[in-house]
C-alpha cells in the first residue's frame, strides 16, 4: 500500500534534511527536519513550533438530531456546549471501555466537526439510527497545521491580520489568511501555548506559506512526531496504541482501559441522559478502578550510579521510548511504563506508566526496570501527578 501525501507534503519535504519520515493514518509525516529532534523540541517550549496534523480522521455532523448524536456516542454533555467551544471527549463501548478520544468543535448551531485518532465514520453511522443528521468524513477536504510555543500567538495574529489575545482555551474563531476562511482553535498536542489552524485542503500551501513568512521574526521551526512526543509525554497526554488500547483493537481483557483508569474520569458526565456505556461507567463509578494510568518520576541519581558501575557517563535517551518496561514494588511487578522520556525542560526522566491497585496513589514508590549494557537493573520512581510540565501560559487569557 502507497502512502498518501498531506497537502503540506511540498513544503515539508524541501525542508527535511535527512528525509525521516513516519506513517500516520496511511500518510507519511516527518519523524525530524533537522539531523536531531532537539531543536524542534526546544522551539516548542522556548519560540514556536509547526506541525502537520492534517492525517487526524475528520467528521462533519450536521443536521436537527446532530447534538442528540454526539450526547449519545461520547461521554461529555455536549448539548452544553456554546458556539465557539471545544470539547475534549473520549467515547466508550457498551462495556464502559474507551474507543478513541478526540475533539468536537461547536462550529454553529447544528453543526460539529469530530476529530479522532481512528477511524469512526461507522460507529456514528451505526449510533445515528432513528435521527435526522449527515455524517460526513472530510479528513481528505480539511486541512491542519498546529502552531505551538509561546510564540504562536505573535505569529497568528501577523497571519491572520488580527488580535486572539482574547481567544479563551478550548475556543475557536473564524479568520482569514491570505483570504483563505480558516478556523483557528486554541488546542494542541504539547501542553503549551498553542492553536491548530483548519482550512480547505487545497488552500493548504498558501497557509502554510504565510504563517511562514509570519513566523521569521519570532524564531519558528517546522517539527516533526520526534519532537512531539517528548512534549506530550511532558504534558501527561497519552497516545492510542502505546499509552493504552482502543477497546476495538485489545486482543486480551486487560488491555481495554475505561476512561477512568485513563485519567479522564473529569471528562465523565454521568448526569447527561443516555450514551453508550453509561451503565458500565456508572457501575465502575462507584469503585475504586483496578489499574490507573499515572505520572512516574525517576530517581536520576540512581540511574548515575547504574551507569558508573560499567564505568560509563550516565546517558539520557534523547527521543521518548515507546518500548513498554516493567515496574515493579517490593520485588513484585505491578505495572509497566508505556512512554519514557528525558524533559530536557524539567531535567527529569519521566515517564507514563499503567499502575495496578493500590500503588498508583500519588507519592508511592515503585522501581522502573532499566537497562544498562545489556543488563536489567531497577531504579526508584515516585508516582506524581501529571502533567509534568504545565506553564500558566497554556490557558491563560489577557484581561
Amino acid at each position: 500500500m502507497t502512502l498518501r501525501q498531506t497537502p503540506f507534503h511540498p513544503r515539508t519535504a524541501a525542508l527535511s534534511e535527512g528525509q525521516a519520515w513516519r506513517r500516520w493514518a496511511g500518510y507519511v509525516v516527518a519523524s525530524a527536519y533537522e539531523l536531531s529532534h532537539e531543536r524542534e523540541y526546544h522551539a516548542i517550549r522556548s519560540a514556536a513550533a509547526l506541525f502537520d496534523v492534517s492525517p487526524l480522521y475528520k467528521y462533519m455532523v450536521t443536521g436537527r438530531d446532530a447534538v442528540r448524536l454526539l450526547d449519545r456516542v461520547v461521554t461529555r454533555d455536549v448539548g452544553k456546549a456554546k458556539v465557539g467551544q471545544v470539547l475534549y471527549t473520549p467515547w466508550c463501548d457498551s462495556e464502559g471501555k474507551q474507543i478513541d478520544d478526540g475533539t468536537i468543535s461547536v462550529l454553529g448551531e447544528q453543526r460539529y466537526r469530530m476529530t479522532a485518532a481512528d477511524p469512526n465514520l461507522r460507529w456514528l453511522h451505526l449510533n445515528s439510527a432513528g435521527l435526522d443528521v449527515k455524517i460526513e468524513e472530510v479528513s481528505e477536504q480539511t486541512a491542519a497545521l498546529s502552531l505551538q510555543g509561546p510564540n504562536a500567538r505573535a505569529i497568528l495574529q501577523v497571519a491572520a491580520q488580527r488580535d486572539l489575545a482574547g481567544l479563551k482555551y478550548f475556543h475557536l474563531t473564524d479568520a482569514k489568511i491570505r483570504g483563505i476562511p480558516v478556523t483557528i482553535s486554541r488546542t494542541g498536542y504539547t501542553g503549551d501555548l498553542g492553536y491548530e489552524i483548519w482550512m480547505p485542503w487545497e488552500a493548504a500551501i498558501r497557509v502554510w506559506d504565510a504563517i511562514a513568512v509570519a513566523g521569521r521574526a519570532f524564531d519558528l521551526h517546522p517539527a516533526g512526531m520526534l519532537a512531539l512526543d517528548v512534549a506530550r509525554v511532558e504534558a501527561g497526554l497519552l497516545l492510542i496504541e502505546v499509552d493504552f488500547q482502543s477497546s476495538r483493537r485489545a486482543l486480551i481483557e486487560s488491555q481495554k482501559y475505561s476512561p477512568f483508569e485513563l485519567g479522564m474520569a473529569r471528562l465523565v458526565d454521568l448526569g447527561k441522559g443516555p450514551f453508550v456505556g453509561r451503565s458500565a461507567l456508572s457501575i465502575e463509578h462507584r469503585r475504586d478502578p483496578r489499574q490507573q494510568i499515572v505520572g512516574l518520576e525517576v530517581d536520576w541519581t540512581e540511574v548515575e550510579r547504574l551507569y558508573e558501575a560499567v564505568g560509563l557517563p550516565p546517558t539520557a535517551p534523547a527521543a521518548a521510548s515507546r518500548v513498554a518496561v516493567p515496574v515493579y514494588r517490593n520485588g513484585r511487578q505491578v505495572g509497566r511504563a508505556t512512554s519514557t522520556t528525558w524533559s530536557t525542560t524539567l531535567k527529569k526522566l519521566i515517564a507514563l506508566a499503567t499502575i495496578d491497585a493500590p500503588h498508583h496513589v500519588e507519592g508511592t514508590r515503585l522501581q522502573l526496570e532499566i537497562t544498562v549494557e545489556a543488563e536489567r537493573h531497577r531504579a526508584s520512581a515516585t508516582v506524581v501527578k501529571t502533567p509534568f510540565f504545565n506553564p500558566p501560559r497554556k490557558t491563560s487569557t489577557p484581561p
